[in-house]
């Protein structure tokens, strides 16, 4: 069993890729990552927040269409707000304003993706302006959000689909690699956080880390262990449904750890990656199990693929820790607002100060990868309750967030009154005071308090 290996020293690059471009090897995908980096002095945090709908008077489904249904609800945060409406055929299907995005997941899950920001302070007043406004539109329609990392009352069965071409090909494709795949899509929400890099070796080292960690973060943030409206045997129903989603592009990522990993690694991997899909005009067609690599060596009537063909290609590869022209850290679930102003933080303590850096590997780096995978599975189950190699979970969650709190002291980005952004893992420090995930306080009320009432627990978890 292999264990981790050591951390690599830093360099700087950066460069602007042309998108239209067609590609000739896989050296300008290679360029193409690399264009992503940028002086520390750049460096920003953009977060991405998902929550579910339901009807408030009934619980049901919110549809899509309707005066009640979501794309009500994206007409009213664009006429209120002044966001700029994007369009598939007729249908609005996500909304834009400065460099944040309005989104819908497959089974109307509404995603918030944020701007790039560079305090946790402006990410916050970001995420609560659009969880007012958001709120405001939402109440004359009827309609509540949760933040909670399942939809816990219905199957996907009972789930709208959302008319996007892309998860229409996607809900063909999943099923045929996974049991899992259309829970994960219509079901589940998250919150993820994306971070920049100042050059390959800088990418290397935060992928290693992120990788190791992530399981720890993931049992802090679990928080899926009602669906159906009955407890479903986890404490993250979500980390277990992307375990049996496609093993093609989803987990962890073993390679990060090689000491041959980079840019052309992860290259080499997408490329063989199948693809969902092919975009030419505003036409989506089925790849048919094709792969970027195929494509680029025999182009047929396409004609060779570009880098917006590629770009494309890296948002449907979904491994925990992703890298596009940032890096994205994706294995937390939905969760209250304290607790989603939390998760970028966190992270940032950890991937932006290089002692932080170093202290989370010690803390992690001597565990094989096999044992990293079985916290995973752990994790799903029991959240702070999981054990990791041979530690208690919850003793190495309380150690990272120390880390992370050094690394945002030493960072110092001050705001609102405050000298850093360590006050944002107050909520986690809470969480770890009581030695529980927010799945597992959920479960205690569930089989307590709530005696197994499904209106407390909306009430628990809506916004």
């Amino acid at each position: 069993m292999r264990t981790l290996v050591a951390l690599p020293e830093a360099k700087m690059k950066g460069g602007t890729p042309d998108l239209d471009a067609p590609i000739a090897s896989p050296e300008d995908l290679v360029a193409y990552l690399r264009s992503g980096e940028k002086p520390p002095e750049q460096w920003r945090v953009g977060t991405e927040h998902e929550k579910i709908g339901l009807a408030e008077a009934t619980h049901d489904p919110v549809p899509f269409e309707g005066g009640a249904g979501i794309a009500a609800v994206l007409e009213g945060i664009a006429n209120e707000g002044d966001w700029v409406r994007v369009r598939e055929g007729e249908n609005v299907i996500a909304l834009e304003k400065d460099a944040a995005s309005i989104t819908l997941e497959p089974g109307g899950q509404l995603e918030l993706s944020g701007a790039p920001l560079r305090t946790i302070f402006e990410t916050c007043d970001e995420l609560h302006e659009h969880l007012a406004l958001t709120q405001r539109v939402s109440e004359s329609l009827g309609i509540i959000w949760l933040g909670i990392g399942m939809n816990p009352l219905h199957p996907v069965a009972e789930l709208p689909a959302m008319p996007k071409a892309r998860y229409r090909i996607m809900r063909t494709y999943l099923p045929q690699r996974g049991k899992l795949g259309l829970e994960m899509m219509f079901a589940t929400a998250t919150v993820q956080a994306n971070y920049d890099f100042s050059s390959e070796s800088d990418m290397v080292e935060k992928m290693r880390v992120a990788t190791a960690v992530s399981p720890v973060i993931s049992a802090i943030y679990a928080n899926a262990p009602v669906s159906t409206g009955q407890p479903n045997g986890f404490v993250s129903r979500r980390q277990e449904t992307w375990r049996d989603t496609d093993p093609d592009r989803t987990g962890l990522l073993e390679m990060v750890f090689e000491p041959d990993f980079g840019y052309r690694r992860y290259v080499e991997w997408v490329l063989d990656v199948p693809m969902f899909f092919t975009v030419r005009g505003d036409t989506y067609q089925p790849a048919g199990g094709r792969t970027f690599r195929q494509w680029l060596e025999e182009p047929g009537e396409l004609g060779p693929p570009r880098l917006v063909d590629f770009e494309r290609h890296l948002t449907t590869v979904f491994p925990e820790i992703r890298l596009k022209r940032f890096i994205e850290v994706r294995g937390a679930d939905a969760v209250s607002a304290p607790m989603t102003c939390a998760l970028p933080a966190l992270w940032k303590g950890i991937l932006y100060d290089g002692e932080a850096r170093r202290s989370a590997w010690e803390l992690l780096s001597g565990v094989a990868f096999a044992s990293l995978e079985q916290s995973r599975v752990d994790v799903a189950r029991r959240g702070l309750g999981a054990t990791f190699g041979s530690r208690p979970v919850l003793e190495l969650a309380r150690e990272l967030t120390e880390v992370a709190r050094g690394g945002l002291r030493r960072i110092g980005h001050s705001g609102n009154h405050e000298s850093d952004e360590s006050c944002f893992l107050e909520p986690i420090d809470q969480q770890l005071l009581l030695g529980k995930s927010p799945g597992e306080v959920i479960l205690e009320e569930w089989h307590g308090a709530w005696g197994g009432a499904v209106d407390r627990l909306i009430d628990h978890v809506r916004y």
